[in-house]
């Protein structure tokens, strides 16, 4: 599972849409510091998973694979659709990692029509490699990102509060 996937701006977006006119300068810090900490996790990312030979959508997906929600079957399109990606982008992802050992596709027992995919051994262990630097990275990042987070929301509802309050005042 990406970064993106866990923190998605849509609802920090829509508090900014809820009346507020003009975004201060605080606002533009705080959205700049939350940008920076998420970039800085990414990079770390990318770095680690080129050391492993490994292309980061390649990381990505074998996590979504691992990752997959119970009764969600891993076939293409879901993979896809969790990674946000287009399904040819999502075979060619498959494709090189099937070349390369990391995952296989599978016949569904009940649907013979229906491919799944499963990691390889091989696969297996990288991604447990990948992960665990990603998890300590991320617990060492977590301070940082969470304030930079935080202080993103506070002035998103400073802002609505003062906006609700014209609002009253004009009532």
């Amino acid at each position: 599972m990406s970064l993106h996937d866990i923190i998605s701006l849509a609802p920090i977006a829509a508090r900014y849409n809820l009346g507020m006119k003009k975004l201060s300068l605080s606002d533009y810090q705080a959205l700049a510091e939350f940008r920076c900490q998420i970039r800085k996790f990414l990079r770390f990312s990318e770095h680690a998973v080129q050391s492993a030979g490994m292309e980061w959508g390649q990381y990505q997906l074998m996590l979504t694979i691992k990752g997959i929600p119970e009764g969600v079957r891993p076939r293409i399109r879901e993979l896809a659709n969790r990674m946000h990606i287009q399904h040819h982008s999502a075979v060619e992802l498959i494709n090189r990692l099937e070349g390369g050992g990391y995952v296989r596709r599978e016949r569904a027992q009940d649907d013979r029509r229906e491919v799944m995919l499963a990691l390889t051994p091989k696969g297996e262990r990288v991604l447990e490699e990948l992960a665990l630097h990603h998890h300590d990275e991320l617990r060492r990042a977590a301070p940082d990102l969470v304030a930079a987070l935080r202080g993103l929301m506070a002035r998103g509802k400073e802002g609505v509060r003062n906006q609700q309050r014209k609002t009253e005042k004009t009532d």
